[in-house]
């Protein structure tokens, strides 16, 4: 077992959020630092990287501009790096390609030393002695294989172990033997030549992953043999809220607004809010019209079913090539039968639990009363007094932060805030303020003390217990 000084911040899981707090970390001095994950390389969705599709956030809405635009790690530098400053200068682009971005967390990826591929945490503990966290973990080989286990200790740790595709219970028996293809819309591309085979497909779930598997579908079946359904249980295929002071609700003032509302009310909130993040790309609609039209240029209707305000009761297999599905209609009230020979579920992702990594820190953690662990405005859980040291949480803070906790666009405000407390300085400089919209009747609108939700320090380390799908999870 190998040993090494403490870290002053050490994270676990290293998707987009982590890598970000790694890239704004690195330029700064005098701070240690790591970062383990368990796959051997960073990959952003892969699944879903289909020609064409691009981010729903501006370029902007990279690892560190939003907090530092000065950084070596910005997409601009990416672009420079690899000189096409000029082709997208000239392309005129405000929202990247898909892939784009994925191969932009590659490059910093691989250029920052702080982090450890291949490194499968298996448990986390306070070690009160020494007032250091201890981070046991396995070093994987090339094939996922443990090679050797290894311990870590460090002050503040920051947990991104990010989301998991989420498959509705009654499909999760087809999914987990799937003679016939049954797959989560996180795999689309790896089953895309198996899918287009099928006699007849089905897509379930009307987000975004949803519309963009559609349309890849629909563009690749011949004009009147589609065979294709698209299903739904919203009561709508219905685009997303897109307007500018719609999206001031992935903004710091939303969120210090929503981190200060009853737990109640945040939850009914998030409930209500569903088209901020859950619905479609106006222009992904569009494509999808256009290209439908386009398959009935000749007289006919393309074989095509779209049907929303649907759900599945029941699924089945029928023999080996085959599934059923068994649909009720809510506004209707009727039930139906459904008979496919694949399925793509795009059925959305849900945060992945904290509590069997921290099941050694459950004791000392606070929680609320849905029993969820609470997060301060700083991002850190509530923890007993006895723990000195803090534990930071990124995208698995829905319930206290709002619809902006997954969101791309945040991700660069949220690890500075957390850089900000961990060193205890202002080492990165917040805005007081940033939306046109007061969120609540007080100054601020959420127990702030600058107008407009702006509050003076928010984002600094001054000491004190204070803390992706719109738009794309990360």
């Amino acid at each position: 077992m190998t040993t090494q000084q403490p870290y002053d911040l050490a994270g676990i899981g290293i998707g987009p959020a982590n890598l970000s707090l790694a890239a704004l970390a690195h330029t700064q001095p005098g701070l240690t630092a790591a970062w383990y994950e368990q796959r051997p390389a960073f990959h952003w969705h892969p699944g879903l990287l289909i020609e064409g599709a691009t981010l729903q956030v501006p370029f902007l809405a990279d690892l560190v501009t939003l907090a530092d635009p000065t950084n070596p790690w910005s997409f601009l530098n990416y672009l420079r790096h690899h000189q096409r400053l000029y082709p997208f200068y000239l392309s005129e682009r405000f929202h990247s390609p898909r892939a784009e971005y994925d191969d932009y967390c590659r490059w910093v990826s691989r250029g920052l030393p702080s982090l450890r591929f291949g490194h499968h945490v298996d448990a986390v503990r306070w070690d009160a002695a020494q007032g250091l966290f201890g981070i046991d973990y396995t070093r994987l080989g090339p094939d996922g294989e443990a090679e050797a286990v290894g311990r870590a200790h460090a002050r503040n740790l920051a947990i991104g172990i990010g989301t998991a595709p989420h498959i509705p219970g009654p499909l999760r028996p087809l999914a987990e033997r799937p003679v016939v293809p049954v797959i989560h819309s996180a795999d689309y591309l790896d089953h895309r030549e198996r899918l287009l085979a099928a006699a007849h497909i089905t897509v379930i779930g009307s987000g975004q992953s949803g519309a963009e598997v559609f349309l890849d579908l629909l563009r690749h079946r011949p004009p009147g043999r589609e065979r294709l359904h698209w299903i739904t249980r919203t009561p709508a295929f219905a685009p997303m809220e897109y307007s500018k002071l719609g999206l001031e609700h992935f903004t710091p003032d939303y969120t210090r607004y929503f981190h200060a509302l009853p737990e109640q009310r945040r939850d009914e909130l998030v409930a209500r809010q569903w088209q901020l993040h859950k619905a479609i790309d106006h222009q992904t609609l569009a494509d999808i019209h256009d290209e439908l039209y386009r398959h009935s240029i000749g007289g006919g209707w393309p074989d095509v079913v779209l049907t929303p305000g649907v759900s599945v009761r029941t699924a089945g297999r029928i023999g080996t090539t085959q599934v059923e599905l068994h649909l009720d209609h809510a506004e209707q009230g009727e039930r139906s039968r459904l008979v496919t020979e694949a399925v793509v579920m795009a059925t959305g992702y849900r945060e992945r639990p904290l509590d069997p990594l921290l099941a050694a820190l459950d004791p000392l953690l606070h929680r609320d009363a849905a029993g969820r662990i609470t997060v301060d405005e700083r991002y850190r859980l509530g923890l007993d007094r006895e723990v000195t040291g803090s534990v930071y949480v990124l995208n698995a803070e829905r319930h206290t932060h709002g619809v902006g906790a997954p969101d791309l666009g945040l991700v660069a405000h949220r690890s500075a805030t957390i850089l900000n407390s961990v060193t205890g300085e202002e080492r990165y400089r917040l805005p007081e303020r940033s939306a046109f919209t007061t969120f609540g009747l007080r100054p601020g609108g959420g127990g702030e003390e600058t107008p407009g939700g702006g509050a003076a320090g928010a984002g600094a380390g001054a000491g004190g217990q204070r803390q992706g799908a719109r738009r794309v999870s990360v």
